[in-house]
């Protein structure tokens, strides 16, 4: 059994000479659901970016990867740059509905947000 410390941090500190700490391994669910069955809201932000506006793709469930390969697939078919944070595709300007029609084209039920 590894018992690495750095694994531990944040536990409260246990009297009983028994006890046995067991991780919570947090897993990624293991098959992303199918393109028709996710409901993808594609809207524009502009908060926190001094004015600059990036198109956000929310509501996507599945594994980190397949969002990666989503997102890689959006930006390479509008040529422009973005990223991944936190479960959302962001996308560099503001290109709302060539996104919303290059998702419903891959089967995405996707709808435009504001």
């Amino acid at each position: 059994m590894n018992n690495d410390w750095k694994d531990r941090l944040g536990v409260v500190y246990s009297t009983n000479p028994d006890f046995n700490y067991q991780n919570r391994d947090l897993q990624e669910p293991e098959s992303t659901p199918e393109p028709s069955s996710q409901r993808l809201t594609v809207r524009i932000d502009r908060k926190g970016r001094a004015g600059k506006q990036v198109t956000l793709v929310e509501g996507f469930k599945g594994s980190e990867d397949d969002l990666k390969a989503l997102g890689r697939s959006l930006k390479t078919k509008l040529g422009v740059g973005g990223s991944i944070s936190e479960g959302d595709i962001l996308i560099q300007g503001d290109f709302r509905d060539r996104v919303t029609t290059l998702l419903q084209d891959m089967g995405y039920k996707a709808r435009r947000g504001n």
